[in-house]
């Protein structure tokens, strides 16, 4: 049924798709709803979705979390045998066979071989707010840094190294006291105007100077990174980055968390972007893959972190029942099809892809692929390099009214996150739409 499935349009969005859209607009909070190019799902299968119109889109957005593609026959098995025997208990407070398979598997698969314990919680920003207290409470050290682009999620510890986009922090002062962000390794836009691979990583070596001049290192519990930057812009730094930030870390004794949210369970060709870039982090928090769909975040760490009395942290739903089945069936498939080496063919299929069409246009200015970690960088001049976000957004939404849709990330960058099943072909039919919609778009801006 899922091989049957393609792109059919009439009209997108339709008459009830803008109906269901302005009644979402009266009942929702402002968040980061996507009003232009709303989607308006009904059923989905595969990487394709039917919107309430009966308009067949091909999905490039949800594979940042539905990475079996939507509707995995395999996995939706195990869910509906896990959803007939039970569907909630009290993990934290009590204990059951999925919830302890589930730590199993993240305990053995993360980086580093030390002996490891899990906090199960329900999202990315809750695994960063849990990662956050263990690296303080154990250190009993109170600064926290991170980097500029970063996105740890919208809860006020979370939001205190959340620094990809104004908006996120504008009107609130409730931060975590001694929170810091430093220059993340954004090559395509260096902070300090230098050129990689001559600029001897000087935005991570610099921090050293900061540790003795600006920020006291024996008040300092954690370094946390995103090894690939998502909301940012999805920025692949030099592969030696964060050898050399662990080197520092060791230096002032200083624990390492990486932000795994986006890029763990084979988004970067490994099950780990971390392993890509050769580092062991002490802390790694993951959430949205995890759970192929299902609400879950988990923090893993040293078991010597463990806090020291119940009660210090806890929550109701982490390590529920369905999104614990979701993340062993999820990694089974994985496996068993192996779909890292899936990953890694089709990833730089997308890169080939995206290279020809780069070199067919004007204003790509950059792309960066890792594993199907995707992003593509829009601009108004290649010399300037002055972002072009009018023109990405116009993409966007020409793309959708094509059959294609997108996400942005970034000041004027649009990420591809497709599900690991996608095909060659259906990559093609993609590129295809995306090439028009950026002549559309270069026709009405340049």
């Amino acid at each position: 049924m899922i091989k049957e499935w393609k792109i059919s349009i009439n009209q997108v969005p339709g008459e009830k798709l803008l109906k269901l859209k302005e009644e979402e607009r009266e009942l929702l909070a402002t968040s980061t709803k996507s009003w232009d190019t709303p989607g308006g799902v009904e059923e989905a299968y595969g990487i394709y979705f039917k919107d309430v119109d009966g308009n067949i889109l091909m999905d490039w957005t949800n594979g940042m979390v539905v990475i079996l593609g939507h509707n995995n026959p395999k996995w939706k098995e195990a869910i509906v045998n896990q959803l007939n025997k039970f569907v909630y208990f009290n993990g934290p407070d009590f204990v059951y066979e999925v919830q302890k398979e589930a730590a199993r598997i993240l305990v053995e698969i993360t980086p580093g071989k030390w002996k490891k314990k899990v906090f199960f919680s329900n999202s990315g920003t809750e695994a960063n707010e849990a990662a956050l207290k263990i690296a303080r409470i154990y250190d009993k050290r109170n600064i926290v840094i991170g980097f500029t682009g970063a996105f740890h999620g919208r809860t006020l510890g979370s939001l205190s190294l959340t620094a990809s986009k104004i908006q996120h922090r504008k009107n609130y002062s409730a931060y975590i006291n001694n929170s810091y962000s430093v220059p993340y390794p954004y090559c395509y836009r260096c902070w300090y105007n230098m050129t990689y691979p001559s600029c001897d990583l000087y935005c991570i070596k610099v921090i050293d100077r900061y540790l003795n001049q600006v920020i006291p290192y024996e008040d300092v519990a954690a370094f946390i990174f995103e090894p690939v930057q998502g909301e940012g812009g999805y920025i692949i730094p030099p592969k030696e980055s964060f050898k050399e930030l662990k080197n520092i870390a060791n230096k002032y004794g200083i624990n390492l968390i990486a932000d795994e949210v986006q890029t763990g369970f084979g988004k970067s060709g490994y099950m780990f972007a971390s392993e890509y870039f050769e580092v062991e982090p002490d802390i790694i928090t993951l959430a949205k893959a995890i759970g192929n769909g299902l609400p879950i975040g988990a923090t893993v760490f040293p078991a010597y972190m463990d806090f020291k009395e119940p009660g210090m942290h806890s929550n109701t739903f982490g390590g529920n029942p369905l999104s614990t089945t979701s993340l062993i069936q999820t990694y089974k498939i994985l496996k068993e099809e192996n779909l890292l080496e899936r990953v890694n063919k089709l990833g730089q299929y997308f890169k080939q892809k995206l290279l020809e069409l780069k070199d067919e246009v004007k204003t790509i200015g950059d792309v960066r692929v890792l594993g199907m970690l995707i992003g593509i960088e829009f601009v108004k001049d290649r010399k300037t390099k002055e972002p072009a976000k009018e023109l990405r957004d116009y993409i966007l939404k020409r793309a959708y009214e094509k059959g294609l849709l997108l996400l942005s990330c970034g000041v004027s960058t649009i990420r591809i996150t497709t599900s690991y099943i996608i095909t060659e072909a259906e990559i093609d039919e993609g590129i295809k739409i995306l090439k028009e919609a950026i002549l559309e778009a270069e026709q009405k801006f340049l």
